[in-house]
């Protein structure tokens, strides 16, 4: 597996620069796409960086929204990088064309912290876990199918890993509950084990803290960071049939005053670990 993020930053950006321009220009999505003959849904792609672009495309968004001939031009040459393929793109429909961006950004991000409510994240799971959520989650797919799923997800996993770029550091918190809803002995010693990298912290938010800001969610949440502020963060959160995406600053501002409060309900480290084990003894 290469560690490359394919063509997912460039469409973010591109993205970004196109909306700007609407805006500045006073034009709404669907004039913008009634002017150039587009669907709103088209729209939104381009605009969330959910699709590439061609450079004509471009040109023609640029001339509707009155753009200068640098600007112009640099989004055009913005627009041929869209096309590269990351290495997910070999798994085909294994990933849903909703997640494919998310994958691209998880490659690139140098922070991800995330909440889970109701399953052990994708990024710790082991190879037979994930082959039950698949089971339980799709079961209209075939072996082959689950199969390849899987093993997208194994690759994911990689980025834990990686030196070039230098792996992210993976913040994790967990509700209790998680630990105790169909996970095996197995499934819990991998958790313990890869909490010990320097790079993921893994910490329970048990069920004696009550009521938490969490709970006001979906269940599940991703903040992604970004080197340097290269890239503006942004929340993620998915479901069986699509993804939210949450980039204005005062979205990430409130999902991150939830992971600060619900961080002072959760346990250490240590404690995390300890109660993890425990569980897994049960199970065993």
């Amino acid at each position: 597996m290469t560690t490359d993020t394919g063509s997912t930053v460039p469409r973010r950006q591109l993205g970004r620069y196109l909306r700007q321009l609407r805006e500045e220009a006073r034009m709404t999505v669907k004039a913008a796409a009634d002017a150039l003959e587009w669907s709103t849904p088209k729209m939104w792609r381009i605009e969330t960086g959910a699709t590439s672009m061609r450079s004509l495309d471009v040109e023609a968004m640029c001339r509707l929204y009155g753009a200068s001939p640098e600007i112009t031009e640099a989004l055009m040459g913005l627009a041929k990088e869209t096309k590269a393929r990351g290495w997910w793109h070999s798994y085909g429909d294994a990933i849903p064309e909703w997640f494919e961006l998310y994958v691209g950004l998880e490659a690139a991000a140098t922070r991800l912290r995330t909440f889970e409510a109701q399953l052990i994240p994708g990024l710790l799971q082991t190879e037979a876990y994930a082959t039950r959520v698949y089971e339980v989650a799709r079961p209209e797919m075939s072996r082959e199918e689950i199969q390849r799923g899987v093993a997208v997800r194994r690759g994911r996993q990689a980025l834990l890993t990686r030196t070039t770029p230098r792996a992210p550091q993976f913040d994790v918190l967990l509700d209790e509950a998680v630990l105790r809803r169909g996970v095996d002995a197995d499934q819990l010693k991998h958790l313990v084990t890869v909490s010990r990298q320097p790079n993921v912290s893994v910490r329970v938010v048990p069920c004696s803290a009550g009521l938490h800001r969490g709970n006001m969610t979906s269940g599940t949440f991703t903040i992604l960071d970004f080197e340097g502020g290269k890239e503006p963060s942004l929340i993620y959160s998915d479901s069986l049939t699509g993804a939210l995406y949450l980039d204005k600053p005062a979205e990430v501002a409130t999902y991150g005053e939830v992971w600060v409060g619900m961080e002072k309900s959760a346990l250490t480290e240590a404690a995390s670990r300890k109660l993890i084990a425990s569980i897994g003894e049960e199970h065993a």
